[in-house]
């Protein structure tokens, strides 16, 4: 017989009820917790802000209520940037949000040094929590702004997840992004490429020689955010993950990578 919660979430138009029942229950403490969580899934709040966690890339990352959900798609962008980093490596996140791929990146890479960056004042509250394991340090402010000086120039891996959805196509998105996670961190500008802009314009500056800038967009983006890349002085490419739906741009700065 189905579980009193499994029949809640499936009136309320939950397609996974039996899954979402199942981490509420694994989650709650008490069943009068469960019962809470399953009222604020009913009412269309995101299940990993009902849960305060997201599973991305094999690791559990606290997930506070008003901060942007990690995408299991931009699993792919996390291992691309593992892939290009080493023991010593200095990774930056920007606009980090809970901070899931520097977390993914530090969790598969021992010994990196790990800098993280948010303009949303609870997603950076969000991000100390799940970097602190790793030893990373978490700035707030604007995409560069609040770094230390020290990292221009030093940064071997640089990840942007920043926003990309046109501003024209927000809503567009579900009701559980466009009412539950905040528009900073969802809203690209009028041709999505705005925040990309910024960093692409920006990145060979702090970025180490041979250093790498990756940044996750939207498949007809692509072309676009290889061409601010190129401006930018770097060296663009493209990879696709057609299984995830994800394709990330990477751009490299010319020089010879310090070992």
């Amino acid at each position: 017989m189905s579980h009193p919660l499994i029949t809640r979430l499936r009136a309320a138009g939950c397609v996974f009820a039996e899954d979402e029942a199942a981490l509420i229950l694994s989650t709650a403490r008490t069943p009068a917790d469960a019962e809470a969580m399953a009222g604020r899934r009913a009412a269309g709040l995101p299940l990993e802000h009902v849960l305060g966690w997201a599973e991305f890339h094999g690791l559990r990352m606290a997930v506070d209520a008003g901060v942007f959900v990690p995408r299991r798609r931009t699993e792919f962008l996390a291992a691309r940037a593992a892939a290009l980093a080493a023991p010593g490596s200095v990774v930056l996140d920007l606009c980090c949000g809970t901070g899931a791929l520097g977390a993914a990146v530090a969790a598969a890479v021992d010994g990196i040094e790990l800098h993280a960056a948010d303009i949303d004042p609870a997603a950076v509250r969000c991000a100390r929590r799940n970097l602190a394991p790793f030893g990373g340090r978490v700035h707030e402010g604007d995409l560069y702004a609040p770094l230390p000086g020290s990292l221009r120039g030093r940064v071997d891996v640089l990840i942007a997840n920043a926003p990309y959805v046109p501003s024209g196509e927000i809503a567009l998105l579900p009701s559980e992004a466009r009412d539950h996670e905040p528009l900073v961190a969802l809203d690209g500008g009028s041709d999505g490429l705005a925040v990309q802009r910024r960093v692409a314009a920006a990145a060979r500056e702090w970025l180490a020689p041979g250093g790498h800038l990756l940044v996750e967009t939207g498949a007809r983006q692509a072309a676009l955010t290889a061409a601010l890349f190129t401006a930018g002085g770097l060296e663009p490419s493209v990879a696709v993950c057609e299984e995830r739906c994800a394709t990330v741009v990477i751009g490299k700065r010319p020089g010879t990578r310090r070992r």
